[in-house]
Order: structure tokens, then C-alpha cells, then sequence
């Protein structure tokens, strides 16, 4: 093979070397990425959506479904399982433009590749760029037969700059076309022979319309007619599709690593080693499931949060059967489609904080609950209610409330009074008050402390001046996580209702189990601010309500079922931009300042654990005495144990990292062995993250222009904490770090060197 490698080597430096030219270069890194790109490609596919039918649909699908799986599942790997070294890691001299991913040279200029072992070692073959362009062209042919006219150039043109650029060899574009062109064909030829196997039987509606994916004009014969268009098995089916790809995607971005655990998630990951019936300022719940998923998956993003698309999945399925039973599959899968594209519940898909669970056996407790209050309900339903609000208790204390939608509910409904003459509802409170007993049990060895804590977090304690600076917020807020599409209906439908349906026991047991707890915050946020997150449980509820209210005004009014439409691929599109805020700039051409960008709390978390380690190794190396570290806040605490290969491997017997010692409970690590106990006459580094400095006036154009330095001012550090001091024989400010990811400072983080722990 040695003559076909000089030959392509020979190839590569005709194109970059001998064709350069001015043109050329400003030419060929325009045509292998540009910030028009992007927009270009989303307004591309709206019009298609809207003028082209359902041949434009068919395309589009394909190629959302088979360029993503392609490139990640087969380019991707063949790049790491082969690993051939790009072109300016190995040759001399080689020309490269624009830019390449992570880490990145300087980006838009030429380098002159004198010293290749300077740059980073990417692997090469296949191209991606290459492969994606001609999936794309092959996915287009088959539906469009003339679109290669200007398919293939650009998808020509495309693979020639990927050489002339010096960062792949012309086999790589080779190969790429190659395999571009073969997965996006087989990728065709499998998802219609699926269809041609199980769509007549699984979506009727669907496939009496469109028989053979890859000839969507055609017709279906009628002999082979055999169902209803009416057959609500067709809605049922795409919502167990719906709930498995949902599934299937979630857990693929959870294991790509594109986000870092949060200061929460990482301070409950060290509550899951040490296992407790309950803990500072959280039940259980969140600790047991954060232990299984890292006992089945390791101590990783993926392990910890692996139970969240799982119960997200879970909730789906419920709400899919109850919906089936109750009324209409056609609905259940309705809301499936809205409850994916509110932001909100979209997040608590992938974080795995108190909220998912609590979500999960609220909604439980009222769909058992639902079955209990029927005429002949029975007292095992009654049984399971208890066992759900027992659960819910145990993940987060908002159940409480579920208790008063119980008593809400009973007042509106008359009907249902009977079942408090029966035991069933008494055997669901008792159940209940069982699964308080390892909250009650831990918070009497421990002095109460959740009492105290949740009463300071209510503001109990302090004279109450009534305000309405909080309401606002407090709205805003919920209409941008709910998508301001569906939660201005929801309220409408929630005070609507009464005129029309208040004598339809399920449309009274809905707002009962949804409204009360979402009141009760409204009108707290008279006293102090409202999290967003406080009001997850009564969510579901509410949008349930929402569904079935609004439902016969869609089937006539085309203004409403537009708008739906609108909030649904509104909130769809605002869901993946929050998976990776990163795509943002890719629109806009410029990356999202950290400051304003909602991923900023789970980015540079690994960064800043490996600075601080740094500074550690430092410190240890001079001094020869063993280096441990202290945070000053227990999500950086947190954070630094998991992201540090040796304090997570220690994290139960001789933790690395621990809190700053206070005389008074702050969080979970008052309760556990401190460094006092353990390190004396030992050196430590102390770290406290500082906010990362606000944006100067105008930083929207400046951003728009592309100019990097937006902050106003640098990050400023202050004196050490008077008790450090004490502790300490001395105290020196290694001043402050700055964790940087991609070019962009995600943390400012102020590190104290402490010697000798007396």
C-alpha cells in the first residue's frame, strides 16, 4: 500500500500547495463552515415544511434521523477506531485554514504548519464534513431526482476545501463520500422496509395515506385496507415510539458528555455514598436513586443521572394510558408532544435533581388516586395512592401538599365524600405517614435541623411586608419554562373550565390535584421570591386539564390548532438549543457570553477541579506533607470530589475534599468527619467560586460584531474567611483562576494557600 499512500499524500499537496491561490483561500474555508450556515439551513427546511408537502416532510425526516445517527454512530467511530492523524500533525509545511474543533487554533487564519506537534492531533479519516454532505445528497436524490444539480457541487465542493484547508487527505474525502452516500441509501432502504412491515398494523392513519416511505405520491391499494382511519391504536403506537426514541436520544446525550453535573447533582452524588434516612435539606429519594444508576453505570455524568430520561419515560407511559383509558390515545400523545417541548420538563428529563421523582409519584398518587374516587374504586387503589404520596414524601417535601389537593378536591366534589365513609382513604394516609418515619427518625437524632432549615427558606422568623416585586418574576419565570405557548392556555383553561365542565368529575379532580399547590406559590411570592422549579408537581395536572378543555375548540377553530402547532415546534426548537446552547452561536456566528448562557452552571466544572488540583500538586511537591482541599460552597465542595480521579475514588473513608468547618449546621457536610478530625498539621488549598463579572452596556452588538471581551470588569477576590484564618498557622492568596472551556471563561474561581492545620 505504500504507493497508494504517496500517491494520496502527492494528491493532498497538489491541492493545498500547488491550486492555492487568493481566491482559493478565502474561498475554501467560507465552504467548509460559515456562520450563514446554520440560519440558512434552518429557513431552508421551514419553507420546505411549509411549501413542500409531505414528499419535503419524508426528506426531512430521513435526513434528521440518518445524518445525526450516521455521523455520530459510524464516521465517529471509524475516526477513533482507525486514528490516522490529520495532515499538519505528520507533514511539514502544510497550509491550514479555518477552523478545528476542540481544541481549536487560532480560528480564520492561515497557519503555516512549521512546527506540526504543536497542534492538536485530530483524527482524519474518514471526513465528516465529506460524509454528511453526501448522506445529504443521496438523502435529496431520492426525493427530489434533479436536486443533484446543485446537491452534488456543493457537496463536491465541500470535500475538495476539506483537503485544500490541510486538515484531511483526499482519501478521507474519499472514503467519506463513500460512506456518506452507502449509510444514507441502506439508512433509506431499512426505515421503509420497517415501515412496509409494521406501519399498516401500528399506524394505519399514516400508512393509508403514504404505503412506501421512498414513493410518497403513491397510493394505497384497497385491498390491503383493513382498518378504520379511525383506530385509536395508530395514536397509542406513536406514543410508545415517541417515549422510546425521546428515551433513546436523552441517554445518548447524557453518555456524549456534552454537559457537567451541577453544584446540586454533585453535592447529592456525595450524599449516595454515604446512605442516610435522610439527609440536611432533602429527603432520601434523590441519594437512592443517584446509588443505583452510579452502581449500575460508575461515578459518572452518565451513571448519576441516568434514572432522570428514565423516569421521564416512565411519566410519559402513564400519562399515555391514562389518557388511552380515560378518553383518547389521540390526546395522550398530544400531550406527550407538549409536555416534550416545555422547557421545563424537557430539563428535568436530563438533570437528575429532587424534581423528577417528586413529578413521578405526585402524578402517581393522582392517577390511582383518579381510579380510588370512581364508583368502584377499591381499596387496593386506595392502598397505592398511600404508597405513591409516600414515595412522593421521600423525594421532595412539596407532597405535603398533595394532601391539601386531596381536601380541595373533596370540598368541590360531593360525589366522592362517600369514599370518606369507607377506609380507603384513611389505609392511603396511614401508608402515607409511614414513609415520613426515615425523615422524622433522622431529623430527631439530629436535632431537627430540616425543621429549622425549610422554616428559614419560608422566610419564618421575619415580619411580613407584602409586596408585589416577586410577582412578576414569579410569572415571567413560569411562562418562559412552560412556554408561553401552552402556559397562558393553561391558566385560561384552569379558570374557564368552571363554566362549562365543572359537573365532569375529571376535569374537578385535575385542577384540584394542580391548582392549590401553584396558588399557594403564586401568592407566596407576596412575601419572597418563588424558585421556578417550586411548582413542577402541579404541572402535569394542570396541563392534563389544559388538554382536554381545549381539545373541542381545536377540532373546529384552524386559528388554534395553528398556534398549537407554533408553541410545539416553538418549544421544540427552544428544547434543543438548551441542550447544547452551543448551536446558538453556531446561528448567530458567535458563541453565548457564559454570564447569560443557561448551561454555564454544568461547564467548566472539570476545568476548575483540574486548577485546583494543580494547585495542590504544587503546593504538596514544595512542602512534601500530604495537600487536601477545602470549598467554600457546597456545590463547588461537591463538584471538586467528583471531577478529581482521587478524591472520588476516596470519597467515604478519606475524603479530599471537605467543607469549611462552621459551628452550625450549613449543609450535609456538618453531619460528617471534618478535616479538623482527620488532617492536623496537614496543608490545604481553599477555593470559593466568584461571579463571573457582568456584561458591559451595548454587549448585545459588541457580542453580534463578534468581539470576545464583553465583561465590564475582571472578577475581583476578597479576604479569606476569618475562621480559615484561625485554623491555619497561615493563609497566602494565590490570587484568582479563571477555568476556561473552548476560549470562554465558564468560572472564576479564588484559591488560598493554608499551611499547617493546627
Amino acid at each position: 500500500m505504500h504507493w497508494v499512500q504517496s500517491f494520496d499524500i502527492a494528491l493532498f499537496r497538489f491541492i493545498n500547495d500547488t491550486l492555492s491561490n487568493p481566491v482559493f483561500d478565502r474561498l475554501m474555508p467560507f465552504a467548509s463552515g460559515n456562520r450563514f450556515f446554520f440560519p440558512v439551513l434552518v429557513v431552508a427546511g421551514f419553507v420546505l415544511l411549509w411549501k413542500g408537502g409531505r414528499r419535503a416532510r419524508l426528506c426531512l425526516l430521513m435526513a434528521a434521523i440518518i445524518i445525526p445517527v450516521g455521523d455520530g454512530l459510524i464516521t465517529n467511530t471509524l475516526k477513533h477506531a482507525l486514528a490516522r492523524p490529520r495532515p499538519f500533525v505528520t507533514l511539514e509545511n502544510v497550509r491550514v485554514f479555518g477552523k478545528i474543533k476542540n481544541p481549536a487554533p487560532p480560528s480564520a487564519t492561515m497557519l503555516s504548519a512549521a512546527a506540526p506537534a504543536q497542534l492538536p492531533n485530530h483524527n482524519s479519516l474518514p471526513s465528516a464534513h465529506t460524509a454528511n454532505w453526501f448522506a445529504g445528497t443521496m438523502i435529496f436524490l431520492v426525493y427530489y431526482r434533479r436536486s443533484w444539480r446543485f446537491m452534488l457541487p456543493l457537496a463536491l465542493t465541500v470535500a475538495f476545501s476539506r483537503v485544500y484547508n490541510g486538515v484531511h487527505y483526499p482519501s478521507d474525502v474519499l472514503v467519506g463520500a463513500i460512506l456518506g452516500a452507502g449509510y444514507a441509501a441502506a439508512g433509506i432502504w431499512a426505515i421503509n422496509v420497517l415501515w412496509l412491515f409494521a406501519g399498516r398494523k401500528w399506524f394505519p392513519l399514516w400508512w393509508e395515506k403514504v404505503p412506501a416511505l421512498v414513493n410518497p405520491d403513491a397510493s394505497a391499494p384497497s385491498s390491503k385496507l383493513q382498518v378504520p382511519s379511525s383506530h385509536d391504536s395508530h395514536w397509542l403506537h406513536l406514543g410508545y415510539v415517541l417515549l422510546a426514541v425521546t428515551l433513546f436520544a436523552n441517554l445518548a446525550y447524557l453518555g456524549s458528555g456534552a454537559i457537567e453535573l451541577s453544584g446540586d447533582e454533585a453535592y447529592q452524588w456525595v450524599w449516595s455514598k454515604h446512605p442516610a434516612l435522610s439527609y440536611y435539606s432533602k429527603p432520601p429519594m434523590i441519594a437512592v436513586l443517584q446509588f443505583a444508576g452510579t452502581h449500575l453505570w460508575g461515578d459518572t455524568e452518565f451513571g448519576v443521572r441516568f434514572f432522570s430520561p428514565v423516569i421521564s419515560t416512565v411519566l410519559g407511559f402513564l400519562l399515555l394510558r391514562f389518557f388511552a383509558r380515560e378518553t383518547s390515545a389521540r390526546m395522550g400523545f398530544l400531550l406527550l408532544l407538549i409536555l416534550q417541548a416545555t422547557p421545563l420538563l424537557a430539563a428535568g428529563s436530563l438533570l437528575l435533581t429532587i424534581d423528577p421523582p417528586s413529578v413521578l409519584f405526585w402524578t402517581a398518587a393522582m392517577l390511582a388516586g383518579w381510579r380510588a374516587v370512581q364508583p368502584d374504586g377499591k381499596t387496593s387503589h386506595w392502598c397505592w395512592t398511600g404508597w405513591w404520596l409516600g414515595l412522593g414524601f421521600l423525594s421532595k417535601y412539596t407532597e405535603l401538599f398533595q394532601l391539601l389537593c386531596w381536601v380541595v378536591f373533596f370540598a368541590l366534589w360531593q360525589p366522592a365524600r362517600r369514599h370518606l365513609r369507607r377506609p380507603g382513604p384513611y389505609l392511603a394516609l396511614l401508608i402515607n405517614l409511614l414513609g415520613t418515619l426515615p425523615v422524622l427518625m433522622w431529623n430527631q437524632q439530629h436535632g431537627w435541623i430540616t425543621v429549622t432549615h425549610v422554616a428559614e427558606r419560608g422566610g419564618a422568623g421575619h415580619a411580613w411586608q407584602p409586596t408585589f416585586r416577586y410577582l412578576g418574576d414569579f410569572l415571567g419565570a413560569e411562562a418562559g419554562l412552560l412556554n408561553p405557548f401552552f402556559f397562558f392556555p393553561v391558566l385560561w383553561a384552569a379558570g374557564a373550565f368552571w363554566r362549562s365542565d365543572r359537573k365532569n368529575a375529571r376535569m374537578v379532580f385535575l385542577f384540584s390535584m394542580g391548582a392549590p399547590l401553584f396558588l399557594c406559590y403564586l401568592l407566596f411570592t407576596a412575601r419572597s421570591a418563588v424558585l421556578p422549579n417550586w411548582i413542577a408537581p402541579s404541572v402535569i395536572p394542570l396541563f392534563c386539564l389544559s388538554v382536554l378543555y381545549w381539545d373541542k375548540f381545536l377540532r373546529t377553530a384552524r386559528t388554534l390548532r395553528i398556534l398549537q402547532a407554533v408553541g410545539i415546534v416553538f418549544g421544540f426548537t427552544l428544547a434543543v438549543l438548551l441542550h447544547d446552547t452551543r448551536l446558538i452561536g453556531k446561528l448567530a456566528g458567535h458563541p453565548l457570553p457564559p454570564k447569560i448562557d443557561p448551561l454555564t452552571r454544568v461547564r467548566g466544572n472539570a476545568e476548575m477541579a483540574r486548577l485546583t488540583d494543580d494547585a495542590r500538586q504544587r503546593l504538596q511537591a514544595e512542602d512534601g506533607k500530604p495537600v487536601f482541599l477545602i470549598g467554600g460552597h457546597y456545590g463547588i465542595t461537591g463538584e471538586i470530589s467528583f471531577y478529581l480521579p482521587e478524591a472520588r475514588t476516596n470519597i467515604v473513608n478519606r475524603p479530599l475534599v471537605y467543607y469549611l468547618t462552621s459551628d452550625k449546621p450549613q449543609n450535609q457536610f456538618f453531619f460528617w468527619p471534618g478535616y479538623r478530625e482527620t488532617r492536623r498539621g496537614q496543608n490545604a488549598i481553599f477555593v470559593r467560586e466568584l461571579s463571573v463579572p457582568r456584561l458591559t452596556n451595548g454587549w448585545v452588538g459588541k457580542w453580534w460584531r463578534g468581539e470576545t471581551n464583553l465583561d465590564s470588569v475582571t472578577a475581583q477576590g476578597s479576604p479569606p474567611p476569618p475562621s480559615l484564618v484561625k485554623e491555619f498557622e497561615s493563609v497566602t492568596d494565590l490570587g484568582l483562576r479563571a477555568a476556561v472551556v473552548r476560549g470562554q471563561t465558564y468560572r472564576y474561581v479564588q484559591l488560598f494557600e493554608c499551611r499547617h492545620l493546627k
